[in-house]
């Protein structure tokens, strides 16, 4: 289904041309005609398959049936990450601007009043995450008994990270369920999510993309065999393939990162670490420079990778295999993203091979085994300890090739 085919209004139409969107993704295909219907939608579909447009092109659609001077916000999307906010606001400036429309991202670690001062100037849709929105509320800055359309993305991890009672407060502060169009997506539609929507929306219509599609048919997955001590060494051979252009490598833990980290630039890998305890300004300007292509491999925790949603990254790897199932499908959904191509590639050592029975049967096929030649290992890596001093300098440079080549020392 084209997008030129659902009787959109003219401005909108002009965003979606500018956002580069003709053809519709399954999500959209599946969801957009009950939507702009009016029909509340709770949307299942793994990140990258098109569900942020999905819900603009609705929430828009509805409000141009009725326009009006945002005196008050007429629509509210709630996200559980900073990043998934601000980037929600992007997506949401890009196809609504040719209709006139206002928005604001409110969220924790920046300006407040600045924040502030944009919602008592009056908005048509706020993105925001719980907490922040909540002390907004409480200073009365803004009225939500104005809102038509509300919606939450990535409701699972709004469980995760424990905003439900926050997403609850906000509920009690809208129009009843009936007086707005409420949609809902998230990656997966299990009990708790069902039963929260069946809570605030009035009778949803359940979108999901099948298991088979779990994981985009766009994705190249290969899986490694690997032992704890030949993973670095491998991945340092991965790096080197010439199209690499912009990576995402996945830890479970902190202190793993942490040391990855050291030993990428160590052995002249410019790279970040993002966790989900890093100061809010860090983060977005490391995502600044990753999304401009000043930083071409980042890595990161489940946690601080929700949310993220940048184009054009060529590689996921899972340096660690998720425990969680789910976070499989979220991680390699960060490259091939609407229609795009992308390769993702896991390592699976003694630990890590206990969590890929699993993983394997929630996204429903094996994952393709590839086995690692031994001129892929790079033996003549260097310790963590030895911190190269060019790291700074050299931080352009591309993913898939050292800043700097060095003599070969073997070890």
């Amino acid at each position: 289904m084209r997008f030129d085919e659902l009787n959109l209004p003219d401005c909108l139409l002009q965003g979606i041309d500018r956002a580069g969107y003709v053809q519709c993704t399954p999500i959209q295909e599946q969801s957009l005609p009950l939507t702009l219907a009016g029909r509340d939608v709770a949307g299942r579909g793994q990140t990258g398959t098109g569900k942020t447009a999905a819900f603009l092109i609705a929430l828009f659609n509805r409000l141009l049936a009725r326009p009006e001077a945002a005196a008050q916000p007429r629509a509210l999307i709630l996200a559980p990450t900073r990043e998934l906010a601000v980037q929600i606001e992007q997506d949401a400036t890009l196809l609504g601007e040719a209709c006139g429309f206002s928005m604001q991202a409110v969220y924790g670690g920046v300006d407040y009043n600045k924040q502030r001062e944009t919602l008592r100037a009056g908005v048509d849709v706020i993105v925001g995450t719980p907490g922040r929105l909540i002390d907004y509320l409480k200073q009365k800055v803004c009225d939500l008994k104005t809102i038509e359309v509300l919606v939450i993305d990535e409701a699972d991890r709004m469980f995760d990270l424990g905003f439900i009672a926050d997403l609850r407060y906000i509920l009690r502060q809208l129009p009843p369920f009936d007086q707005r169009q409420n949609l809902l997506f998230s990656a997966t539609l299990n009990r708790r999510v069902m039963e929260l929507a069946y809570e605030f929306m009035n009778e949803p219509v359940k979108v999901t993309v099948s298991d088979k599609h779990l994981t985009a048919d766009n994705i190249e997955e290969v899986l490694y065999h690997v032992s704890s001590k030949e993973k670095f060494p491998l991945l340092l051979g991965l790096l080197r393939t010439d199209d690499m252009t912009r990576v995402m490598i996945f830890v479970n833990t902190k202190r793993e990162g942490e040391r990855l980290q050291a030993l990428m630039i160590a052995n002249n890998y410019p790279s970040r670490f993002l966790s989900g305890d890093v100061a809010q300004e860090k983060r977005l300007r490391i995502m600044r420079q990753f999304k401009d292509g000043r930083l071409s491999i980042l890595i990161a925790t489940d946690v601080a990778s929700r949310g993220l949603h940048i184009d054009d990254v060529s590689h996921v790897i899972n340096y660690d295999l998720p425990e969680d199932c789910e976070d499989y499908v979220h991680r390699i959904g960060r490259t091939a993203r609407v229609g795009a191509t992308g390769t993702a590639i896991s390592l699976a050592d003694e630990k890590g091979v206990l969590s890929l029975e699993a993983i394997e049967a929630y996204i429903g096929h094996p994952i393709p085994t590839v086995w690692a030649e031994d001129r892929l290992f790079v033996t003549d890596f260097k310790p963590a300890a030895q911190r190269s001093r060019n790291y700074k300098k050299n931080a352009g440079h591309r993913a898939g090739r050292p800043a700097k080549k060095r003599s070969a020392r073997r070890r």
